[in-house]
């Protein structure tokens, strides 16, 4: 059975590579026999929410949150840096006793991101 992860790294900024990295995070993410949820890939479509008002951004962020129901971790990927979104999403994760794991697809010191992010 695959593993149900909420996938965390950051949108808003530099939204077109943050989509592509975030899709290279669901892929990865794949490919370890996970089965992720990106909200913020998939409520930030056309039509769905707007993530530029912040009232639709927080809906966005919550509705991904309330995976933690069923999640098995929160998958935090740093190579893009830790957002307020992803801090959010942490803080929401670990407050719920979800385990949250931090990952790089290029291949940087975790730990060194992580205290770089003041976690």
């Amino acid at each position: 059975m695959m593993r149900l992860v909420i996938l965390e790294s950051p949108f808003a900024g530099d939204v077109d590579a943050n989509i592509a990295y975030a899709r290279s995070c669901v892929r990865d993410s794949l490919q370890r026999g996970e089965a992720p949820i990106a909200s913020h890939l998939l409520y930030t479509q056309p039509g769905i929410r707007d993530d530029t008002i912040p009232a639709e951004r927080r809906q966005g962020i919550d509705a991904g949150l309330a995976w933690r129901a069923v999640a098995q971790a929160s998958v935090v990927y740093v190579d893009r840096g830790i957002s307020p979104g992803v801090r959010y999403g942490i803080s929401g994760a670990l407050q719920a006793g979800i385990p949250v794991e931090f990952r790089s697809i290029e291949g940087r010191d975790v730990g060194q991101m992580i205290s770089e992010a003041a976690l």
